[in-house]
């Protein structure tokens, strides 16, 4: 470019082509490159050759006055030295130049501007193909006009037209609402450090199109002052990425579900490197370890948390299902880590192979806690084998009452209410002992359940009452508690109908006391009747009376004295207490 044509482009502050001279139409019409001039600093155009105007699809008169930033897609790079650019034509079609710089003269800059060369075009095509390829589409965003530019790719991703720049405004509106606010911050905070950003949204596909995941990577671009111009990036469809690790999320939340109701340990253990991968927390829970403590290998869960006697059995399991189908199924005794209680766990899974036929690999599998279930059953199975032993005793009771009866009473109606009443007080007894699964029956609520009839007043000393109970509390055990409570039925009747309780003036005092004794405590219990009618001993014995003499010297090992006073019945006994054995512990535990 000569002297005189750069003059005439820096006089032609007007902008018109025409006002150059003959010499200098003639050199930029002749010109086999394209020829622009921009007035410095804006860098406005002030003159376009015939080229150049054939170049973009325009004329001299449409570019005159516009700024350089109008033709540039990427408006943000500096202009220095030869460099290859996409410029956009007024249609919206882009294309590629090769641009050399001249420089800035009395305000103007001169820059040359020639088609780009093939092989540029086709390093750009070679470019967006292996992005297509990756899925991958680019993106340019002028900040200055607002207008995004998108490749084919990108286009497509996004549900745009292609070839056409798209105003981000509208674009911003097709995210995802609970997503933009998000979006928003991470983009501006890497642009605040000066960093490429990278985020996932929910975006609208078209006007009425399907909600899609899209991933965005960008960067800003920079303008000559440094300040960004624009960013620039490249998107990517990710829904059904998304969609499979939601599904998977979920599939796994399921799980977590299912595995915390039925409290059941998952884990993954892989064989050769003899180390398990991964434990849920319920693993963690029933081992008694913490995260920190690290997961367990197998030969560290038999050599010291598998009870020593169970190690056998489990270990065989293991060796059968690794040469057989691979399917596990275990139970045994381990120790729990924090505390030392030894819990029983039934472990359940399956050995994987990389090939069939290969070496096992891994085991995934299940571990339950079955410590109270197996209790439970114990319990039940003690229950049933004490269940069959009371009702064969309590059998044998009402066999020995009905004799006894039978051969006392005088009479079928003697026989029905004596029967009836006895009957009743096992009744009693029992109902108590069911209360408490056979275990225990308590002294005083045995006492009460026959003299509540009798008492008027209540039942404790010095509230002037007829009836007097006086002692600690103590539980009889059943093998006790069925004697002891038809001796007190019997007493009670005795004195309802001959004692005491026969008149309204009588009184009947009930002490008892335990005395601490090797290898048994013993029951001190005495029953004094007065106020009732003058006692003489009986002519003939009855049932009540071998009852008390022989019944509870027999099946109670009582020591039974009966003192029949004019002032009233007296009696005193002294039982020892069974010991509370292990079924009776195991089965209070119900």
């Amino acid at each position: 470019m000569s002297d005189e044509l750069r003059d005439e482009a820096a006089n032609d502050t007007g902008g018109r082509s025409e006002a150059a001279g003959p010499w200098s139409r003639i050199a930029l019409a002749a010109a086999p490159v394209g020829i622009l001039c921009v007035q410095a600093p804006e860098d406005r155009i002030v003159l376009a050759n015939p080229h150049l105007c054939a170049l973009l699809g325009t004329s001299a008169a449409e570019l005159t006055g516009r700024p350089l930033a109008d033709l540039r897609r990427d408006a943000g790079r500096p202009l220095s030295g030869p460099d290859e650019e996409r410029w956009r034509r007024p249609d919206g079609r882009a294309v590629w130049v090769r641009v050399t710089p001249g420089e800035v003269r009395d305000g103007v800059r001169v820059l040359a501007v020639a088609g780009a060369d093939a092989g540029a075009e086709a390093r750009s095509g070679q470019t967006r193909l292996a992005l297509a390829a990756a899925g991958l589409g680019d993106w340019s965003l002028d900040a200055r006009t607002g207008e995004v530019t998108l490749s084919d790719r990108a286009a497509e991703i996004l549900g745009w037209p292609a070839g056409r720049p798209v105003d981000w405004e509208a674009m911003k509106l097709r995210i995802d609402r609970d997503d933009a606010e998000r979006a928003r911050s991470v983009v501006q905070e890497a642009l605040a450090d000066g960093r490429a950003y990278a985020v996932e949204v929910r975006y609208r596909r078209g006007e009425a199109g399907p909600l899609v995941w899209v991933s965005v990577r960008g960067q800003a671009t920079l303008g000559p002052d440094g300040a960004p111009s624009g960013m620039a990036g490249v998107v990517q469809d990710v829904t059904a990425r998304e969609e499979a690790r939601r599904a998977l999320y979920e599939r796994e939340q399921r799980l977590r579900v299912a595995t915390s109701v039925a409290a059941l340990g998952i884990f993954e253990w892989h064989v050769l490197d003899d180390q398990a991968i991964w434990e849920n927390e319920r693993m963690w829970e029933i081992f008694g370890r913490r995260p920190q403590d690290g997961t367990i290998g197998m030969t560290e869960f038999f050599s010291t948390a598998m009870h020593p006697e169970d190690r056998p059995a489990f270990r065989a399991a293991v060796a059968a299902s690794l040469h057989g189908e691979g399917v596990l199924h275990a139970s045994g005794r381990v120790r729990r880590a924090d505390d030392g209680a030894w819990r029983t766990i039934e472990m359940a899974g399956r050995f994987e192979r990389d090939t069939p036929g290969g070496l096992p690999r891994r085991l995934i599998g299940v571990v339950a806690d079955i410590t109270d279930r197996r209790l439970a059953e114990e319990r039940q199975t003690l229950l049933i084998r004490e269940l069959h032993h009371r009702v064969k005793n309590t059998l044998a009771t009402v066999q020995a009452i009905v004799g006894s009866t039978a051969r006392t009473a005088s009479s079928i109606e003697d026989f029905y209410e004596a029967f009836v009443g006895r009957i009743m007080s096992l009744a009693h007894t029992h109902s108590v002992l069911t209360e408490d699964v056979w275990q225990t029956a308590s002294l005083r609520t045995l006492l009460e359940n026959e003299l509540r009839p009798y008492g008027d007043g209540g039942f404790e000393p010095k509230t002037g009452g007829r009836i007097v109970l006086d002692g600690p509390a103590v539980d009889l055990a059943s093998e006790v508690a069925v004697p002891i409570g038809m001796a007190i039925h019997e007493l009670t009747t005795n004195a309802a109908k001959y004692g005491a309780l026969s008149t309204p003036r009588g009184r009947v005092t009930i002490r008892w006391s335990l005395e601490p004794g090797e290898p048994r405590d013993r029951l001190r219990f005495e029953w004094r009747e007065s106020g009732g009618p003058r006692v003489a001993a009986p002519t003939r014995r009855g049932f009540g009376s071998r009852l008390l003499q022989r019944v509870l010297t027999t099946q109670v090992q009582a020591d039974v004295a009966i003192d029949y006073a004019p002032e009233g019945l007296r009696l005193t006994m002294s039982a020892p207490l069974p010991p509370r054995t292990p079924a009776n512990s195991a089965l209070a535990a119900l």
